[in-house]
């Protein structure tokens, strides 16, 4: 559940009631918190200094906090000359990201510049943001530390600057058309317009927005601006390893979301299950047990570590389409069926082609993983049918 609380108006407009809703501003800055109650009355206060002289604004907070941060924003915003927008989310969906798409849906302009609530993003650069993007008419501008002008001064740490570089490399590469133009797609401070945004398109997990919108949502056009990274105002880094953990899934989902991808990382992961496959496979053969035996459950070894893969890495968006004892059942069935083609194909490729156990079974796995792959696909990860939509074809 969301709940909303806005404070229009601020001191140049003492007789708006508070229930008003304000009017849209020539931009929307979507500022994501979570325990930042440290730091908002800072920002706010900063926002005022830089912003509202040269364009009206509005401010989003989209907050996921378990402290106070809510109240101090709502007190702290009664000195702003501006409307403020607490949106306070009982279930933290999609992290950081979700928190930002939630403050996209809520935004009333055309320009919105989204921006870290630690003050590590200078609000006296969200002019210039706009600016930029109106004079190239892009769809995204994107405040780069890694562009002439710009630092990454703020992080903190050789550790964080290792991480931070070796992440922007690794996006770079997988993506490199998507990200073309973007020399930071780590970062979290840019300007995007609202009618380039297909929000019903975003699936974030984590706090790597940007990453999600250029590569779903790629924009018309992209620019840079340079930009300081400051030194966080108060409080401690929010990164952690289990962040770093959902950011590479984040991104195995990203660059698993067409089928060829798809299909080339279900055939990496089914090289893998070889390992414990053939593993069993030796051992049970070794230990005098008969090939075809040994190979209904060494197979069982296989397709254990198989779904365990796929589920993490592969199709972790769509295991909400079915019960995970749906999906383990039917992942068992469809992998177990294709011993009724792979064991009469081992058989031949020994009797027929003298060819050994081991090898036989290996090449009859890399013959047969493309029509698991569409089965997989087809009959154990696609949404189920609605009922309404199944009864307009019955009719």
């Amino acid at each position: 559940m969301t709940h909303e609380y806005t404070v229009p108006g601020g001191l140049d407009d003492p007789a708006v009631e508070t229930t008003e809703v304000p009017e849209p501003g020539a931009v929307t800055i979507v500022v994501p918190t979570f325990n930042e109650s440290a730091n908002v009355r800072q920002l706010l206060h900063q926002i005022t200094e830089s912003v509202p002289a040269r364009l009206p604004c509005e401010v989003v907070f989209v907050d996921d906090s378990t402290d106070d941060t809510p109240q101090v924003i709502e007190e702290a915003a009664k000195d702003c000359p501006f409307p403020v927008t607490v949106l306070h989310r009982d279930e933290p969906v999609g992290g950081l990201g979700g928190a930002v798409v939630e403050g996209m849906k809520a935004a009333g302009s055309d320009w919105i510049v989204v921006m870290d609530g630690d003050c590590q993003h200078p609000p006296s650069l969200v002019p210039e943001l706009v600016a930029t993007g109106e004079r190239a008419n892009a769809g995204l501008v994107v405040a780069s530390r890694y562009i002439k002008g710009g630092s990454r001064a703020g992080l903190a740490g050789s550790y964080r600057v290792a991480v931070s570089r070796g992440a922007t490399w690794l996006t770079k590469a997988l993506f490199p058309r998507r990200l073309h133009g973007i020399s930071d797609p780590m970062s979290g401070f840019f300007a995007i317009r609202r009618s380039d945004i297909t929000a019903e398109a975003l699936k974030p997990l984590g706090y790597k927005i940007l990453l999600e919108l250029a590569v779903r949502s790629r924009p018309r056009a992209v620019t840079e601006v340079p930009f300081v990274f400051q030194e966080r105002f108060a409080g401690e880094s929010k990164s952690t390893a289990a962040e770093g953990r959902r950011f590479l899934r984040h991104l195995a989902g990203l660059r698993t979301a067409d089928p060829l991808a798809r299909m080339v990382v279900f055939g990496l992961i089914g090289l893998t299950g070889f390992v414990p496959n053939l593993a069993a496979l030796w051992a049970m053969t070794q230990a005098g047990l008969h090939y075809l035996p040994a190979e209904i459950i060494a197979n069982q070894f296989g397709v254990a570590w198989n779904f365990l893969l796929i589920e993490k890495l592969l199709f972790r968006e769509r295991r909400v389409h079915r019960h995970w004892a749906d999906r383990t059942i039917r992942f068992a069935l469809l992998a177990n069926a294709d011993l009724v083609l792979r064991i009469p194909l081992i058989a031949l490729l020994i009797g027929q082609f003298g060819l050994a156990v081991l090898p036989a079974t290996a090449l009859a796995l890399v013959i047969t993983f493309v029509l698991r792959f569409a089965g997989t696909e087809a009959l154990v990860y696609l949404p189920r049918r609605s009922r309404s939509r199944t009864a307009r074809s019955t009719a």
